[in-house]
Parts: structure tokens; sequence; C-alpha cells
């Protein structure tokens, strides 16, 4: 989106999600083809999950009061948790309507993020799957807002959002 010669906004086409569970990669109990609101056990407690991939691992997290949730000391163990192989991302949702949810993320290898591209997708599409939002949702991060469509005619998850700069340098060789 172009206002007065300046880009204002994007979308990208972040292609097809994946849900089949060995191409995630996540172990899986029983023969389904696809984790949606499952019912795991991690360290004694359980979670319903929904698991996607955008081209990497997110185990979606549903939830109330996301800004209680003691994250660092939560977030690795999500990210160990052995039924995902290559470890995961993991994306701790709360539903505000059916047209908007809140969102933490937890990046594997990094921490606490304050927006994922990839994890707002995945957050989205998980939403729609389990019944709980619309076909195009708003994701509030703590870096912001994106707007996420999972089109039901080619399949793909489109992500929304402002262009801003973040950095300016000059780079001397």
């Amino acid at each position: 989106i172009i206002e007065d010669g300046e880009v204002t906004a994007v979308t990208v086409d972040m292609g097809e999600p994946i849900l089949a569970p060995a191409a995630i990669p996540m172990i899986l109990p029983g023969d389904k083809d696809r984790c949606v609101g499952e019912t795991i056990e991690l360290d004694g407690e359980t979670f319903q999950v929904t698991a996607v991939s955008i081209g990497n691992p997110h185990a979606v997290i549903f939830m109330d009061n996301i800004e209680a949730l003691d994250l660092p000391a939560v977030g690795p163990k999500f990210e160990n948790w052995p039924i995902f192989p290559q470890k995961v991302n993991t994306e701790f949702v709360e539903v505000l309507s059916r047209t908007r949810i809140r969102m933490r993320v937890w990046e594997r290898g990094a921490g606490e993020t304050l927006a994922c591209g990839t994890g707002a997708c995945a957050a989205a599409v998980a939403c729609m799957l389990n019944g709980l939002t619309d076909r195009e949702i708003a994701i509030e991060a703590r870096g912001g807002v994106l707007s996420v469509k999972w089109d039901e005619n080619d399949n793909h998850v489109y992500m929304a959002g402002p262009a801003v700069t973040v950095f300016e340098g000059e780079y001397f060789y």
C-alpha cells in the first residue's frame, strides 16, 4: 500500500499451512493427520495444542490472560518439548473476539520476541481450525498489530502489516 509516494503497509503471501504432524515435524500419538486441539501433557500439566508449520514448527496454546504468563519460565519447557524433535516456536493466544486475538511468542533459540510473522500466521490458522475466529483476523503482539487471512480459495495464508523504518545505517568497506 502506497500513500503519498511512501510504502505504508505490505501484504505477504506466506504460502500454505502445513498440518501433517510428520511434516511439521511432530511426534503425535496415534495415527492422526493433524494436531488440532489435542490434549497433550507437559511436565504433569495438560494443554490443548494445535500444531502448524509455516515453514517452521509452531505449537499454539490457547489461554486466558496471557499478560500474566511467566513466559521466561514456561517458554523453554515448550521449546524443548520432546514431541517436537527440532524444537518448537510457541504462541500463547488469548482470543478477544471472532476478529481479534492477542499473542505472546516464545521463539526457539531466541526466547520471547515482540512479534513473529510465521507465528502470527500459525496462530491465526490454529484459531480458524478450532472454530474460534473468522478467516481474517487482527493479531495483537507486543511489537504491533498484523492482519492475517487464510484464503479458502487458494489455501494460502496472507499477512499484512505496517511498513516502518526500524534501522538506518551506512556500510563502509
